[in-house]
């Protein structure tokens, strides 16, 4: 799954972040779709900008995705192919909630960022999406929910790996130069279809599923 929220005109971010883009009824949503994933896959641009966290949800959603057989919150994954992470980052807090770091092997780890996080590789010399996927599969990580940026978004795009799409349209129009959805090399145009649409007081959002035979 993919979950995303854009402007009227397609902005992804205002100012760096997408913060300004949401509501309450935007951020309902989202953390509605990380209370039902295994994991929440997200480049490493992305938790800079927004300065992730370890993921918080509710003591009740907690004991419902237990009664599930489900860990209480659901992994990160952070999907890096330079490696510029900083191990002290809020993200990296918990040492009982450690990420994933997603990277290629030929990366070199630094101690810190290691003890901090459990490597994937994934790929000789760049990521191999389609491989980093076939081993979160492995682990038991069979629900991935995206979370962007655009690039990462572009990347599962063009490998074909995006069954869901959770689009949330926000009422502003933000002209710049933000960056689209999905963005990064030209690719065939891949179809999918609509599922469903729910408004909220102020939000459209949209649900499409991908078009497979």
């Amino acid at each position: 799954m993919v979950n995303m929220v854009t402007s009227l005109d397609g902005a992804t971010a205002v100012g760096g972040t997408s913060s300004a883009l949401g509501d309450d009824d935007d951020r309902r949503l989202f953390h509605a779709l990380r209370a039902s994933c295994d994991v929440v896959l997200v480049g490493a641009g992305t938790v800079r900008a927004e300065v992730y966290h370890p993921i918080h949800l509710e003591p009740e959603v907690v004991e419902r995705r237990l009664s599930l057989g489900l860990r209480g919150v659901p992994r990160l994954a952070i999907v890096s192919q330079s490696l510029w992470l900083d191990p002290s980052a809020p993200v990296f807090s918990r040492l009982d909630e450690t990420p994933y770091v997603v990277t290629h092997g030929e990366a070199e780890l630094p101690p810190d960022l290691a003890a901090r996080s459990e490597v994937i590789g994934a790929g000789n010399g760049s990521v191999d999406l389609a491989r980093a996927v076939r081993s979160l599969f492995d682990r038991g990580q069979e629900v991935i929910l995206c979370e962007g940026g655009p690039t990462l978004n572009g990347h599962l795009v063009r490998a074909d790996l995006v069954d869901e799409l959770n689009l949330t349209l926000s009422p502003l129009m933000v002209v710049g130069v933000s960056n689209q959805l999905a963005r990064g090399e030209a690719a065939s145009p891949v179809d999918f279809r609509l599922d469903r649409l729910m408004t909220g007081d102020r939000m459209l959002f949209v649900r499409y599923l991908r078009d497979r035979p």
